[in-house]
């Protein structure tokens, strides 16, 4: 088949699609993201991604299971030794993890707050796991009145650090998130992120968090497919938080979103310009809005949203244009706790020069993307991962 002029990667993030095989090792015991949101929206109203074949994947509530799909279909497994949102991303993109990300549920170690707060100055509260919203409702007065900062985390591998921009200017946040950073590269803590959380307000009623987020990610360990696409002069365009995912590694445009449907927006404006490679967008509302906070109907509401927009994308794609929609791990919002469930993810691909679709087989690693992706563009391909794209009929 004549090479894609475009290929288009859309992460789904956290719509998982049934437990792994290794589940039981990451203590996921019957998960499945989308079939049970199903289960509680009694059936998902999915006819886009249904057309593509989703139910062929895995039959979901809701979801026809069409006589033709439009689209290849198939589920992956991931093989990295975790089952977070950069470990998803960068195997996706051809890298395999080996060590996962650390996770701080129950708060950081003494140890490392002290090297905070020496380096800071300030006194720190909270050190918890918690949403953004709810630790300022919590503790945002006490911060506007000691002048401590907020640390807590997630059910990801991230250190947050809230603070208001009228009592801490955003280049001091900005200067201790740095040397956040510098110190949790490495063992003990590998954490994936660091987040200044800068937030305005004078009460937990008015308190709001501002566009002045900054992101400080590990950088990929290795080079990814979008390395490869950007030295070879191929476009590798960003879109939601893909280039804080890979620490701008490999981006060649960025493009900020924020929210699902903002993402879609964006999306949709980017088929209308003239590229040649690769536009990667996440969509992160599933996990962090609807999968962490354990919101199945919210969830599904969401899958929704995200299936009626399908459309739009169909009408704009072109006859050189391949779609990839994808996850990079599951969040069953049925499930204990908050944190991720490792699942198999969905894999549909459509183009309009598909005759008709067919199941692919099973893919071993999530790197099978990036190994498609780097075919197409007659690129060096990665060290992981089995194109499908000679499948593509």
């Amino acid at each position: 088949m004549e090479e894609f002029k475009r290929i288009h990667v859309v992460v789904m993030d956290s719509v998982g699609i049934g437990e792994a095989p290794d589940a039981n090792d990451f203590d996921d015991f019957d998960v499945h993201t989308l079939g049970h949101i199903a289960k509680e929206m009694n059936g998902l109203n999915l006819p886009n991604m249904g057309a593509l074949g989703l139910s062929h994947i895995e039959e979901i509530s809701g979801v026809q299971k069409v006589d033709e799909p439009l689209g290849y279909y198939t589920k992956m497994q991931e093989t990295s030794a975790g089952k977070d949102t950069m470990t998803g991303h960068w195997e996706i993109m051809g890298l395999y993890i080996d060590k996962p990300f650390r996770v701080f549920p129950d708060g950081f170690p003494d140890e490392l707050l002290e090297k905070i707060k020496s380096f800071s100055g300030r006194e720190i509260i909270g050190n918890k796991a918690a949403s953004g919203t709810e630790i300022l409702e919590e503790l945002g007065e006490e911060q506007l009145k000691t002048g401590a900062l907020i640390v807590y985390t997630s059910a990801d591998s991230v250190l947050q650090i809230a603070a208001n921009e009228e009592i801490i200017p955003l280049e001091e946040l900005y200067r201790i998130c740095e040397y956040a950073r510098e110190i949790t590269r490495d063992e003990p803590y590998m954490l994936g992120r660091i987040i200044a959380r800068p937030f305005v307000g004078t009460s937990k009623d008015t308190f709001k968090r501002t566009a002045n987020r900054h992101d400080y990610a590990l950088k990929p360990f290795d080079k990814t497919v979008m390395d490869t696409l950007k030295e070879n002069g191929l476009d590798s365009i960003a879109l939601g938080k893909i280039s804080d995912i890979f620490d701008g590694e490999g981006v060649t445009e960025s493009i900020r979103t924020v929210s699902n449907m903002d993402g879609m927006d964006k999306f949709i404006e980017l088929l209308d310009k003239d590229f040649h490679g690769m536009s990667f967008l996440n969509l992160v509302d599933f996990d962090a809005v609807f999968g962490h906070r354990r919101d199945p109907l919210g969830y599904g509401e969401a899958l929704q949203e995200f299936d009626q927009r399908l459309p739009e994308v169909f009408s704009k794609l072109k006859e050189d244009d391949l779609l990839i929609i994808t996850a990079d791990h599951g969040n069953d919002p049925t499930y204990k706790g908050t944190d991720h469930t490792r699942e198999y993810v969905p894999l549909l691909v459509y183009s309009k020069r598909f005759s008709k679709g067919q199941e692919l087989s099973l893919r071993k690693t999530f790197s099978d993307i990036g190994a498609t992706v780097a075919d197409n563009f007659n690129v060096k391909m990665p060290d992981y991962g089995t194109s499908f794209l000679a499948d593509l009929k």
